[in-house]
């Protein structure tokens, strides 16, 4: 992604070094991070963390449960993957990013052992936010999943509550094909002893997820599903509401984040809040107005006549175009997508054909050179589909072609594609 942090050469050299160390292969488990942060004292012990994976809906959950907890007042730091724009979006305490300056400090002093050690990026910035959260003492800290859970760097975490959104199929050459498979390695953040959410709506999903909670001594096991349910499920302008119906209760939600499927990530972040020890529980009421207020870049946020949407696999993409059929946006509307060539592109160009008049399609300059995908190849799928679509390799021209497309432009496919659209058009991540 692009990082524009500091004119200051040595701290774009540290950073220069440390995302040369996204290239290669993933390496999962959780050994060199575990030992990084030996080094590092293991900040992680005495952070109070809650833990969320999926495979979508966890940033928004992250978001909510962010939101709340800093309406009561605390101060809460928030670990997120990958950013948009800016390296910071990763690391923020009290809702704001940390500064250059305290990042830099850090890759001068640490980067020698990240080197030594062999430690990858994802570990590298994982152990860096542990570490910086700790220093900042903070009450409690959000901590989203990288890849899977099981052997993800954030597993090292003994959090308060650990819970798991959607999950969808993404990732197989890591976790697997099916959401069968993949369901115990997202379940591999429930720990013994500690409350285990489940906020996945298909029954037979969750109920993997479920069972590999038990199976790992998490408890209590807490199923959004059978506690209640969304009701009256209103998308519109200005985010989404619904009635939360739970035995005799009924509780009136809102959320500024778009789309159906925020109520479900909203009662997954009202149980995990409920989860919590009774030093930081409070009754469900009290948390839900802060909902109000939630917002985050790059989830189906709009800016004037563009929007932003980081869907990155088959079910992200029919979100993406289920919240379209309910808002209902100047026609014709116009996707400018790039997808990273490991995922599903057809998967995800299929789910958003409906709801689409026209494809830009184009290169992310910030999409790695060995994931880029084949322009030609999806070209020649979405005409051989009858959808009208053009190939612009040159990321620039096909954001200035795009507009004169359509009334509406959705920018999608990655979060490259998002990021890079956002910083050319100068949306700021915080406002997004």
């Amino acid at each position: 992604m692009v990082v524009q942090l500091s004119d200051d050469a040595a701290y774009r050299a540290a950073l220069d070094a440390l995302f040369a160390r996204t290239t290669g292969q993933w390496k999962l488990g959780l050994e060199r991070v575990e030992a990084f942060l030996a080094e590092l004292g293991n900040p992680h012990r005495t952070l109070p963390v809650l833990h969320v994976a999926g495979t979508n809906g966890k940033g928004s959950v992250c978001a909510m449960l962010e939101g709340s907890l800093r309406a009561r007042g605390l101060r809460v730091a928030k670990y997120t993957s990958p950013h948009l724009v800016d390296f910071r979006e990763r690391f923020v305490v009290d809702g704001r990013p940390l500064a250059d300056a305290e990042l830099a400090a850090w890759l001068e002093r640490w980067t020698p052992s990240v080197e030594r050690l062999g430690v990858t990026f994802f570990e590298a910035t994982t152990a860096m936010g542990l570490q910086l959260f700790a220093e900042h003492d903070v009450d409690v800290a959000v901590i989203e999943t990288g890849l899977g859970g099981r052997l993800d760097a954030t597993n090292v975490v003994d959090p308060l509550v650990a819970g798991v959104s959607g999950i969808g199929v993404d990732h197989v050459e890591w976790l697997g094909a099916t959401r069968e498979a993949i369901a115990p390695e997202k379940a591999g953040i429930f720990k013994a002893g500690r409350p285990a959410v489940v906020g996945e709506p298909d029954a037979g999903i969750r109920s993997i997820l479920a069972s590999e909670g038990r199976r790992r001594g998490a408890a209590p096991i807490r199923v959004v599903a059978d506690e209640g349910a969304a009701e009256g499920i209103h998308v519109g302008p200005e985010g989404t509401s619904f009635t939360w119906v739970r035995g005799d209760e009924r509780l009136e939600v809102a959320t500024g984040l778009t789309g159906r499927h925020q109520a479900q990530n909203a009662l997954t972040a009202l149980t995990m809040l409920d989860a919590l020890p009774e030093r930081l529980r409070r009754p469900a009421r009290e948390d839900i107005p802060a909902f109000r207020a939630v917002q985050l870049p790059g989830r189906f946020s709009r800016h004037d006549g563009w929007i932003f949407d980081v869907a990155h696999n088959p079910d992200g993409s029919a979100v993406t175009a289920e919240t379209l059929r309910g808002l209902a946006p100047a026609r014709p509307v116009v996707a400018l997508v790039c997808v990273l060539n490991d995922k599903d592109w057809r998967g995800m160009l299929t789910a958003l054909a409906r709801d689409v008049d026209h494809f830009v399609l184009t290169d992310a300059p910030t999409a790695p050179a060995c994931r880029r995908w084949v322009g030609g190849d999806a070209l020649a799928f979405v005409r051989a589909e009858g959808w009208s679509a053009e190939w612009e390799p040159d990321f620039d021209r096909a954001l200035a072609l795009a507009p004169s497309r359509g009334a509406t432009v959705l920018v999608t496919g990655s979060f490259h594609t998002v990021g890079d659209a956002m910083s050319r058009l100068q949306v700021s991540p915080a406002h997004g």
